[in-house]
Formats: structure tokens, C-alpha cells, sequence
């Protein structure tokens, strides 16, 4: 049944990003564009509700920042996250990341915390890093939760559904004073007080025809970016097209923005930790395997790299390797002479070691660097830092009024 859900999965991506042909397809989009008006009318409800408080955001008393975007995956969110985690951390603050730990296994028993009884730590959000190290395998914490764990010494993170929940924990439990909410920007639930909107420079509205989902990729209208109160252009290959910085200020006239790339920084063995410099894949026949939503932005990636990437085998997002699959293909890549297997950082957490390490497995360390805009991010970074003296709920008050969540 899994691969049944995951083909359908695979095949309605296919349909969705225009790779499927035929009449089966055409017909689909067709359906999928009606369902679009109905996912809009509920976004539209949705947003409404928090507007006019017939739902009510809870307000933690600590500062919230949510990073997120107005697609489905293909920004490049968690690299952003763990930059800045890694600042706040490095200018004093006890941060902690929430995360919902999206296709993460469930906990075969509870986490031990402190002094608390069995009962309590079933109420406990899992708790990936405390801060002084990781917690939980890959499969229990999720792909970028496990990753952002493992590269941020310091840095609390916990994973759960109900991010409040999570928060609450967090705050109380591990004495955190600042909340980067992951993927939060439709997380309404929790107040934020800044929200940094994530757009890519490649695709900033999702698909070619710019729809909702199913049809398309965003989650909400377009225009639902005057809630950011910062955004970041993200796989920048150049300066932004002055059309696409005037579409962004005509939806949000007043948010900073910046502009970023995600740069490759070296290739890192998953079994051994070797590091090798990126001129290393000059010339050489490689294979690629990974899953994630553009699998395309990776292949293109590593051949601007100079690598001869024979053959690129790809997954839905966030599929869990099996022995198998791993197996097969690397007698594959044996009897194709490859000479690397590529893999992506958050693939490699999932990699089960092949019965024959035959080819060296690495994976590709990609950071965020900015391009424009450092001295926005030095000011978001300082009013997080030091915050300015009055009451969340006068900050959420006014936000309300200024920015009224949504269209």
C-alpha cells in the first residue's frame, strides 16, 4: 500500500508540474484547477477566522519567528533555518526550533524526560535536541529536524504536530527564549512576530500556472504576502528582474527584502565524514539519487559543478530509502564504472549503509549566503536580539491591524 500511495503521489506531481502527458492528464489539471476555488474558499475561511478572532492565536510570552513561504517545498527552507538559529545562538539567545517533523515515524515509546512518569511523556512533544546533542534517530525526528539537530550545537529542537504544544515545552522545559517556528508562516495558532517569507527567485509562485493546490503549488494567494514582515529571495543565480522586485512590493510595500543563493560548500562522506572540495567532481561520472520536491535543481546543481552525472535515480519527497533500493543501486552504479554517488544532506540522515559500499557515497553540503541585503539581515537579526520594550500583546494587536492576516 505504500507504494501504491507513493506512485500516485509521484504520478500527481507529474500532472501538477505539466511531466505527464496525455488525456488522463489533461483531464486531471482540469479537475485540479476546480479544486483549486474550493482549497482558496477554505484558505480565505481559514484566514478569516484568526482575522475577526473566532479563533484566537496563542501568545507564549517569548519571541516567535516563523520562517516559511507561500509554495509547497522547493525554497530551500532549511538551510535559512539553520543560518538563522545559528545566529540568534551566537548573539546569546537560548533558541529552540519547532517543527512538525513532517513524515516522521512515530515514537515506539516515550521519550524519558527528567523526573516525569510514563503518562506525562506521552503528552511530550519528541524532543530531537535538547541542546547539549541529538535525541532521536532520523526516522522518529524527521529529515530536516534530525539534520538541523545534528548542525546546530546548542540549539534546542522539538518536534510535534501541535506546534503550541511544542512551544510551550520548549519554553518552559528547556528555557528557551526565542521560537524559530519552522514552516510556519500558515501556522496561525502561534503568534509570530516576524514572519521571514521565502521566495525562489526560480519559481516564485510555484508552477507556470501560478494556481493554488491541487493545481498548483501555493498554499495561498499571492497577495497573502503582505503578511511578511521580511522576505528573502532565495537561489538567487543572478540579480533579481526588477519586474519580480515590483510584483513583491506591489503585494508588500513595506517588508525588507533580501537576496540570497544557496551555494555548495563541499561534499561530505555519509559513511565516514570525509570532506572533499568541491573541484573534485570536475570531470568525474557520477550518479545522483535523491528525494526531494525539485530533483531537477539538484542534477542541474551538480553538472554547473562540472560532475558527468550519468544517471539520476529520484523519489518522492522525503522517501524512506530501503536496503533494497540502496542495494540495487549501487550495483547499478558498479556495473555503469561510477566513480561518486551523490546523494543530498537531507537524504543522507535516511541512507541505509549498502550491503557493499562499493562507490563512495557523499552528499552535498549546501549554506545559504547573501548576496544583497546583509544589512537587513543584520537589523532582523538585532531586533530579534534585542527586542523592543512592550507587551506581546500590543505587538499582536497592532499586527492585526497593519497586517490583518491574509487577503
Amino acid at each position: 500500500m505504500g507504494q501504491v500511495a507513493e506512485d500516485v503521489e509521484k504520478w500527481g506531481a507529474d500532472v501538477i508540474f505539466g511531466r505527464a502527458r496525455g488525456l488522463g492528464a489533461a483531464l486531471t489539471r482540469v479537475l485540479f484547477r476546480g479544486l483549486s476555488h474550493v482549497y482558496g474558499w477554505i484558505v480565505r475561511v481559514r484566514l478569516k477566522a484568526y482575522r475577526q478572532h473566532w479563533k484566537e492565536q496563542v501568545q507564549l510570552g517569548t519571541m516567535v519567528v516563523s520562517v516559511g513561504n507561500l509554495t509547497v517545498g522547493g525554497t530551500g527552507k532549511t538551510p535559512v533555518v539553520e543560518l538563522l538559529a545559528r545566529a540568534l545562538h551566537k548573539r546569546g539567545r537560548r533558541v529552540a526550533i519547532l517543527s512538525r517533523g513532517y513524515k516522521s515515524r512515530k515514537l515506539d515509546e516515550p521519550q524519558q524526560w527528567r523526573e516525569l512518569g510514563l503518562a506525562e511523556c506521552e503528552a511530550l512533544p519528541k524532543i530531537v535536541s535538547d541542546g547539549s546533542g541529538v535525541r532521536l534517530e532520523a526516522v522518529y525526528a524527521g529529515d530536516e529536524p534530525y539534520m538541523l539537530a545534528k548542525n546546530l550545537e546548542g540549539v534546542r529542537v522539538v518536534v510535534d504536530k501541535d506546534r503550541v504544544n511544542g512551544g510551550r515545552f520548549a519554553v518552559r522545559e528547556l528555557e528557551a527564549d526565542t521560537l524559530v517556528l519552522d514552516d510556519g508562516l500558515q501556522y496561525l495558532a502561534l503568534d509570530h512576530e516576524y514572519d521571514l517569507v521565502l521566495v525562489d527567485q526560480n519559481a516564485p509562485f510555484g508552477t507556470q500556472a501560478r494556481a493554488l493546490l491541487p493545481r498548483g503549488t501555493l498554499r495561498e494567494p499571492a497577495r497573502n504576502l503582505c503578511r511578511a514582515s521580511h522576505i528573502m529571495i532565495t537561489k538567487c543565480q543572478g540579480p533579481t528582474d526588477e519586474g519580480l522586485l515590483s510584483l513583491l512590493r506591489s503585494y508588500n510595500p513595506t517588508a525588507e527584502i533580501m537576496q540570497t543563493t544557496h551555494a555548495p560548500h563541499y561534499l561530505e562522506r555519509v559513511f565516514g565524514g570525509e570532506r572533499l572540495s568541491l573541484e573534485k567532481l570536475q570531470g568525474r561520472y557520477i550518479a545522483a539519487i535523491s528525494a526531494i520536491a525539485v530533483p531537477e535543481s539538484f542534477e542541474n546543481l551538480l553538472q554547473k559543478l562540472g560532475a558527468q552525472v550519468e544517471f539520476h535515480r529520484t523519489f518522492t519527497d522525503h522517501h524512506p530509502f530501503t536496503q533494497r533500493e540502496i542495494d540495487r543501486f549501487m550495483t547499478r552504479c558498479v556495473e555503469r564504472d561510477i566513480e561518486l554517488i551523490v546523494t543530498t544532506e537531507k537524504d543522507a540522515v535516511r541512507f541505509p549503509r549498502p550491503s557493499e559500499l562499493d562507490v563512495d557515497i557523499y552528499f552535498l553540503r549546501i549554506e545559504v549566503e547573501i548576496l544583497e541585503g546583509q544589512g537587513v539581515w543584520d537589523r532582523f537579526i538585532d531586533h530579534i536580539v534585542e527586542p523592543r520594550q512592550r507587551e506581546v500583546s500590543d505587538w499582536a494587536e497592532e499586527r492585526l491591524i497593519v497586517d490583518p492576516i491574509g487577503s
